[in-house]
Parts: C-alpha cells; structure tokens; sequence
C-alpha cells in the first residue's frame, strides 16, 4: 500500500533560500560549488561529499552537529509535509503543483505497487548507497505521481484547512519558482489523504536511481516492513496534466559520421530544412509533431514521421529514435535537456535530435499498462528543492 508514513522530520531553522539546493543529480561543480559558498550550513555540503569514505563520514558527521547545534531541528511529532511549487513553465503559463511529502514503503518493482516509467541506464557509482550507509538519512525525495484520482484537491483542501487554522508555511522563491513546505501533524488531515493513496499505484517520475538505493539499502540492512530502512522520502502528487510540467531530454549522438546519421534517419522521416533551433523552434516541433536534426556546424533539419514508419510503435520520439538507429556500428548516445547546451556542445558531437516532451496521456498509459519507456524520456519541472524535509533513519 503506498500510503505516506508521518515521521519526524528535521528542518532549517536558518532561511531557506541559502540552505537548500536544487537535486544533486542536477548541478555542476560550478554550481555545487556557488551553493556551498552560500552558506557553510548549505545542505550542499552533506549531498555532494568528496566520493570518498573520509568524504561520507565527514558528511554524516557535519549532518550530526547540526543536528546537535540547532542548526536542523526535529518536528516534536511524526508529521507530513504539504508542498507547493508556484511557477510559470516554458511556454509562460502560471502553474502550481501542490502534493505531499512523507515516507513511503519500499517495494520491488515487480510486487507493486510503486512503479518505473522508463528504463534506468545503469550507474555504477554507488556514491548514494555510500552516503544514506553513512548519514543513516534521506536528504532529498524522490518525486512520484499518484493514480488517485482527486489527490490534488484532497491535499489543496488540507492545504486551505491548515492555513485557515494559523498555520504559516515557510517559503523560499529560487530561479523564479516560489516553493512553499507545510507540516502537518493533524491525524484527520493525514487520514484523508491516506485514505486516497492507499489503493492507488505510485509511478516514479524522478528519482529511479534513489530508489533503487532504498531498495539496496534495505535489503543490505534486511529490514523488516516496519523498520525505517522500509520506508524512503517521497513527494507524491496527482497524475494529472495541471499538477505537472514535463519537458524534453534531447539526444546527442557520436561515434559515426554525421553523413551516416542523416541518411539513417532519412529512412523513417521526411528530411527538409528547419530554422535555426530557439526556444520557438521547440514550440512548433510540438505543433507541427516534428523533430529536428542539429548537425555539428549548427544547420538544423525538419524530421517528420513518413507514413506507417512508426506503426505499432507508442508515441515516444525517444523509442522512434532507438527504433531508426538500431545496429548502427559504433553509435552512441547521450541526454541534454538544456537546448543552449546541446547548440554549444554540437561541434563536438556526430550530431544531435531535437525531440518534444512526452505528453501526460502517454506518461498515463505507461502506468496502466505496465510499460516502460526509453531511458531519458521526461524531464520533470521544476525539481524539488533538497533540504527542505530530512529524514534521519532513526525510528
């Protein structure tokens, strides 16, 4: 059952906005290195050691003094946490995501009832698992979505119940997104959230990596269903179109001429030339269900789905591409989400395919049915915000 466990969190007492940090999956060293200069408490400090074992212990050990120091202050009674994300997404549209996090039952991927999406391409760091063995904590969540339907009024009410009653949440606004956390403790408020997620499956949106961590970790602990090693940090909110905004992760390939690229894709696609890529680019590839071919002096080509190429085949330009450039000698592929990334790398790459975000009936589909899509298929946005909720494996 994926309902939410209440536990006791530790929080920041200091202002939010210079202690916590985007996902550390998502940060450069450049970037790591200007939120450690933000403040010596900055949970960058504890979520991006030194890879080493010196490195892990002096993480649990800054993590420890906190603690003792008041710097992270533990909730007087196990609670949830209430988080809205206020943003406007790429296209300019104002947004609000609101969900809740709290633990959640780790579970094998074939027992249910917390699922993939997409196929994970395999890490053979094990810098997380070293560092949860070492801080005996959950620093960030893993983000996953709920098929209950109604969740997101359910928790928007809970929200309105809780305010109205006193209760202030704290807030931090960061790269244009307001991020607002509010705990509650209330076991009627808990209950009616419960009541919905209990007999829903959960699908991961960000975060496989984590959670596959959580199931090392409690196998490695052995772990009983009721022990804190069971159990990992979650936020889960409603599979629904107005609680997400997705966009794409866009492929770059090498290890073949760009000549041999072109002419593979031009078996399944109609080739023609495009306009220079931009975030309007990007607009109409959506609108006129186009991808686009970068090369690597920057010309960019129109790719449109010949008729009956992609028949029996899901809607996903990611396994359209798998599907076209299957057995080619030598061909590799890499992800990049930023597109003025992908401009500036391209004279150092074979080339590269524009694609679009993959719809929410898709993402839907892929949890009914039981499907998987191809590595690197959505990019959740905005991400949840590390060092908002921590939680210690302690109870």
């Amino acid at each position: 059952m994926p309902a939410l466990k209440p536990f006791r969190a530790w929080r920041y007492a200091a202002d939010l906005s210079v202690v916590t940090a985007p996902p550390y999956d998502v940060l450069s060293s450049t970037d790591a290195a200007s939120y450690r200069a933000l403040s010596p408490q900055n949970i960058v400090h504890i979520d991006l050691p030194d890879p080493t074992p010196d490195g892990y212990i002096a993480a649990a050990t800054t993590l420890r003094a906190w603690m003792d120091d008041g710097v992270l202050i533990r909730d007087t009674a196990p609670s949830l946490t209430l988080y809205r994300l206020i943003f406007a997404d790429a296209k300019g549209t104002s947004r609000q995501i609101t969900g809740v996090i709290g633990a959640l039952l780790v579970t094998d991927y074939d027992a249910g009832p917390v699922l993939p999406h997409e196929h994970v391409t395999a890490k053979a760091s094990t810098d997380r698992l070293d560092l949860t063995r070492a801080t005996q904590a959950n620093l960030s969540p893993i983000w996953g979505l709920s098929l209950a339907r109604g969740l997101a009024t359910e928790v928007g009410g809970v929200w309105d119940a809780a305010t109205a009653s006193g209760s202030v949440p704290r807030e931090l606004l960061a790269d244009g997104v307001t991020h607002q956390v509010l705990p509650i403790d209330d076991q009627t408020m808990i209950s009616a959230i419960n009541s919905l997620l209990a007999p829903a499956d959960v699908l991961i949106a960000d975060g496989h990596h984590r959670y596959g961590v959580a199931q090392r970790y409690r196998d490695e602990v052995q772990a009983c269903t009721d022990a804190p090693a069971a159990f990992t940090m979650a936020f889960i909110n409603e599979l629904v179109d107005e609680q997400l905004s997705v966009e794409a992760i866009h492929r770059v390939y090498d290890g073949v001429p760009f000549d041999t690229l072109h002419a593979a894709l031009a078996v399944d696609f109609d080739l023609a030339p495009a306009p220079m890529p931009s975030p309007a680019l990007l607009a109409q590839m959506t609108d006129l269900k186009r991808l686009v071919l970068l090369s690597p002096d920057g010309q960019a080509t129109w790719l449109t789905p010949r008729p009956g190429a992609f028949d029996g085949l899901r809607g996903l330009d990611g396994l359209w591409l798998e599907h076209t450039l299957a057995g080619i000698p030598g061909l590799s592929v890499t992800y990049q989400h930023a597109l003025d990334d992908v401009i500036s790398e391209m004279p150092h790459h074979s080339g590269a395919v524009l694609i679009r975000p993959t719809s929410i009936d898709e993402i839907r589909r892929t949890a009914t049915e039981g499907l998987l899509m191809p590595p690197k298929s959505t990019f959740f946005t905005p991400k949840l915000r590390t060092g908002l909720v921590v939680r210690t494996l302690d109870e």
